[in-house]
């Protein structure tokens, strides 16, 4: 699969066998995965448009326990953003409807490889639906923290798949809190604190430099609430550019919904993590994160890459999510407030820019939302 690998603390430097069943330091502190890939351009030749057509950068131990439904290479089609051409990847069109499946796949997998039999997860929604529907196909037992309010066709989803619900009342925050009582006695297929999860969303980056004709683009638009998907991408990049596959590191572009927005705020002050603020709805529920536990990692990866955050307004969400629907794609809200964020970048780019961005969501996922938009 790769290179052998290792956890390695980010608050103490402790380092671990990534084979050990560990979600986090003795110390506390999150982990981060030391790995290095042995891919190169010429292995895909012959093998399924999948995202595991990269298994040379993706560090799971035992290639007999991948879990797959053969997702990824998602169609990355132009869409037009105001008479700009900008590529985006269809990854709402994912087995579960969104893009954490590349994640789920790479954590399950790497769950089944160490012989877990039971997995917790707190979630907003598609991350839960993703490990649900990863576990099941693994065989694994699996219990989904999430809040209260999340929308029912998320709740049936994850229910669907076999796994146990736990709703809790109160914020994403508290959702967050109540998981880790549990996960200290069971693995935490964390999103956000398991080092796996973001070894699968960083074939995000693989594919769009393979559709690419094997090149970077200059710029990336992502969402950010917990930064699954930009510290993805930004790994899947810089593994890219230190194998001498692409030229250069493109820069990233940072959304945030305007009413629950601590990361835009901290990288505006200049700050490396951010200060505790008062935040509101939005209907990006997905990026509404109050406290990423990530944030100075995603504060550092978007400025290493000369890139910058951008706020949008719930009208303009609203607006983008209309657009889009009008041109044939039915994309669930938190995945408009990311065309909103290109929307608005693409009135200040470069002519020549090569714009690179993502469905993350289906609109299928969040009815109930949908509906009362009309």
């Amino acid at each position: 699969m790769g290179a052998e690998s290792h956890l390695i603390c980010t608050a103490c430097g402790n380092t671990y066998r990534a084979d050990q069943p560990r979600w986090k330091c003795d110390c506390g502190g999150m982990l981060d995965l030391a790995f290095a890939p042995t891919f190169a351009p010429e292995m895909v030749k012959g093998r399924k448009p999948t995202m595991w057509r990269y298994r040379e950068a993706i560090p799971v131990t035992r290639e007999d326990a991948v879990v797959s439904f053969d997702e990824g290479f998602t169609p990355m089609l132009e869409v037009d953003f105001g008479g700009r051409g900008v590529w985006v990847k269809q990854d709402h069109l994912f087995p579960t409807g969104s893009y954490k499946d590349r994640g789920a796949s790479v954590l399950v997998s790497q769950a089944h490889a160490m012989g877990v039999k039971a997995v917790v997860e707190d979630s907003s929604g598609n991350a839960g639906c993703a490990i649900a529907a990863y576990s099941a196909r693994a065989g694994i037992g699996c219990d989904i923290y999430v809040p209260a309010d999340l929308a029912a066709a998320k709740l049936a989803q994850i229910q669907h798949y076999g796994a146990r619900l736990h709703k809790v009342p109160g914020s994403r925050e508290d959702t967050a809190r109540a998981v880790l009582e549990a996960a200290e006695k069971t693995y935490y297929a964390s999103h956000s604190w398991n080092p796996f999860f973001f070894h699968g969303t960083k074939t995000f980056a693989y594919e769009v430099t393979e559709q690419l004709g094997w090149k970077a683009p200059s710029t990336v638009v992502l969402p950010v609430g917990n930064g699954t998907l930009l510290l993805g991408a930004a790994i899947g990049f810089e593994e890219l550019l230190a194998a001498g596959i692409v030229k250069r590191r493109p820069k990233l572009i940072a959304v945030q919904a305007e009413n629950c927005a601590p990361l835009a705020h901290a990288f505006g002050r200049g700050l490396s993590d951010i200060e505790e603020e008062p935040t509101q709805a939005t209907l990006g529920e997905g990026i509404a994160i109050a406290r990423p536990i990530r944030a100075g990692q995603i504060l550092e990866a978007v400025r290493k890459s000369g890139g910058e955050f951008l706020t949008v307004t719930e009208e303009e969400i609203k607006r983008s999510l209309r657009e889009m629907c009008r041109l044939g794609y039915y994309i669930e809200p938190t995945s408009a407030a990311t065309t909103a964020g290109v929307g608005r970048y693409v009135k200040q780019c470069g002519r020549d820019e090569v714009i690179v961005s993502v469905f993350t969501g289906h609109g299928l996922k969040t009815t109930e939302k949908m509906m009362k938009l009309l």
